[in-house]
């Protein structure tokens, strides 16, 4: 029976785990560029049937461990804005940005102007070029990004594009290895850069959510249905300890 409880006890805590996974999707669900991550599960087998009676796979228990989470890298919806400052990337890559003297990425392409005319996020972070931080003049009106990320302006009565700058794209050989920092932010983590001529840049557009807001729902009350019927199995197998150990006590010494 105490291995019945606590093969109850390791589900209940991976159900657990696997309850903040999915609270979390479904509070960004409307967060731009956000990707959504999944609880991985597996068996754990250790040897508690003592009783030299039980052979083979009997004396084997089977609990649940709580083996990770992985991300969900897929592509999720775009969203026209008709702002010229906002961009979403097709593909794989990533912004590159400037957040606390470091370098860091993000889908997020809600971009606006700082007060010096630097290209930064809705946080204030840098927005990188290939040659640095992309900076407007006073005078610059009717900008474009072009598929390539290059951003061109006219200057004030000038009739010929200004170019600004190129949106520095990036990518990794595996973007599910790279580290969650907050603030809808990544490190590069154990993930490694490479070249990436595929991805583009859409202006007027940003990337939303890729969040399946019905499916997380629904696995929302999975889990909460599961970790009843086992909070309940629990409870009936102390019931029936608690009624083993009364019967043995009426017993004649």
């Amino acid at each position: 029976m105490q291995n019945a409880l606590l093969i109850g006890l390791s589900r209940q805590m991976t159900l657990e785990r696997q309850m903040d996974v999915i609270a979390n999707n479904v509070a960004n669900a409307n967060t731009n560029g956000f990707k959504a991550d999944h609880s991985l599960f597996e068996e754990y087998l250790n040897s508690n049937a003592h009783e030299d009676n039980f052979v083979g796979s009997d004396r084997r228990v089977s609990y649940v461990q709580d083996r990770g989470t992985y991300r969900d890298v897929g592509q999720g919806p775009l969203e026209a804005t008709n702002n010229p400052l906002d961009m979403a990337i097709t593909g794989n890559a990533f912004f590159a940005v400037q957040a606390n003297g470091a370098e860091r990425y993000t889908r997020d392409g809600k971009f606006t102007l700082s007060s010096t005319g630097q290209l930064v996020t809705s946080d204030g972070n840098l927005v990188l070029g290939n040659s640095g931080p992309i900076t407007f003049q006073p005078t610059d009106h009717d900008i474009n990004v072009a598929p390539d990320g290059t951003v061109t302006v006219l200057e004030g009565t000038a009739k010929i594009d200004s170019i600004r700058g190129k949106i520095r794209m990036v990518t990794f050989d595996d973007p599910a290895k790279l580290a969650k920092l907050g603030a809808n932010l990544y490190g590069a983590g154990s993930a490694n850069q490479q070249a990436d001529a595929k991805s583009t840049v859409q202006q007027g557009y940003i990337e939303k959510s890729n969040v399946n807001s019905v499916g997380e729902m629904s696995r929302m009350v999975e889990v909460m249905r599961s970790y009843t019927a086992i909070a309940n199995l629990l409870q009936q197998q102390s019931d029936l300890h608690k009624s083993a150990i009364e019967k043995l006590a009426d017993v004649p010494a």
